[in-house]
């Protein structure tokens, strides 16, 4: 069944169109959407197939196989021509006068679409979200895979559609959508400055280093001199404190500790379970001492002590003699 010589046929609109720019007729509004220009026998195909509103139709470049969808806008194009913005030929890979195939759909209402900006010059925009509500009422549809164009203080953003729910393209013509933004294409996370963190050792070995560099007082120093004024036939060492730095240094590293005996009796003091306050070699041979005594006094006192005897003592006869 074909109407009025066009080669419409069926119960379904479809045809093929040159494609053109807008900028090839007087409507420069045509880029700030994605509505289309068609010819007014199209317009008598819709209206007889009794289709239902608002009229969205798919985009298709056989060639790339290339899918879009969109609105329309008018219906004043030339026969055999449609036009439509520049974003959406980009998005279709079509160049001025390739054939695309247009066919009426029906698209669900859209409930969640998810967009990235190219460049995040767009979130630098005051109200991003404002404009962007602002330029989606002059789109019908919403198609996973395209790049949407803002035009805003004249300059242009474009906008990836990552996802749209509950299908690959929605209607987004009076109906609730969630909006939901993902990071720029172009954005990269800000690297963390690098604070190296300095070893156990750098600050001992810091803090040691000026100390040493530091002069300290040395009493005594100097060249000396006679009263009478007659130079001296012996001249003192000169007095440096390197002496008292290795005392501290003995002190420090354990010269001069207690010999070795008294670290053996301390030794054997703890192992018999006893706390010892001091090392004093002294006091351990004093009470050696006092033990030494103690030990023989009570010799010749365990000798004197009477030991038992027993049946000791005089005898005795019943008998009495």
């Amino acid at each position: 069944m074909f109407f009025d010589g066009y080669g419409y046929h069926g119960t379904s609109f479809e045809q093929t169109y040159q494609c053109y720019p807008a900028s090839f007729i007087d409507k420069p509004q045509l880029e700030n959407g994605d509505k289309i220009i068609m010819p007014s026998s199209a317009l008598d195909r819709l209206a007889s197939l009794h289709i239902d509103y608002p009229m969205l139709f798919e985009l298709r470049n056989a060639a790339t196989e290339r899918v879009s969808h969109c609105g329309v806008l008018e219906f004043i194009a030339e026969e055999g021509m449609i036009y439509m913005p520049y974003w959406m030929m980009e998005n279709l890979l079509l160049q001025e006068g390739d054939i695309v195939r247009v066919k009426n759909v029906t698209l669900p209402k859209g409930t969640y679409v998810k967009l990235q900006p190219h460049t995040k010059d767009f979130l630098d925009i005051s109200n991003p979200k404002a404009i962007l509500e602002t330029t989606l009422r002059n789109f019908s549809c919403l198609t996973t895979g395209d790049s949407i164009m803002v035009a805003y203080n004249n300059k242009k953003y474009y906008i990836d559609i990552i996802e749209t729910k509950p299908s690959n393209a929605i209607s987004i013509i009076e109906t609730d959508c969630e909006v939901d933004f993902a990071p720029p294409l172009d954005y990269k996370e800000p690297e963390k400055p690098f604070t190296p963190v300095p070893s156990s050792k750098a600050p001992a070995e810091g803090q040691e280093a000026p100390a040493d560099t530091e002069p300290k007082f040395n009493p005594f120093t100097g060249a000396g001199r006679r009263l009478d004024g007659k130079p001296l036939k012996y001249q003192p060492p000169p007095v440096s404190s390197c002496g008292s730095k290795d005392k501290r240094t003995d002190v420090a590293n354990g010269v001069g500790q207690p010999s070795a005996g008294s670290s053996s009796q301390s030794t054997n003091r703890q192992s018999e379970g006893k706390l010892v306050f001091g090392t004093n070699a002294n006091r351990t041979r004093e009470t050696q001492k006092e033990a030494a005594k103690q030990t023989k006094e009570e010799q010749p006192q365990q000798k004197e002590e009477p030991k038992f005897q027993p049946f000791t003592g005089k005898k005795y006869s019943l008998k009495g003699g």
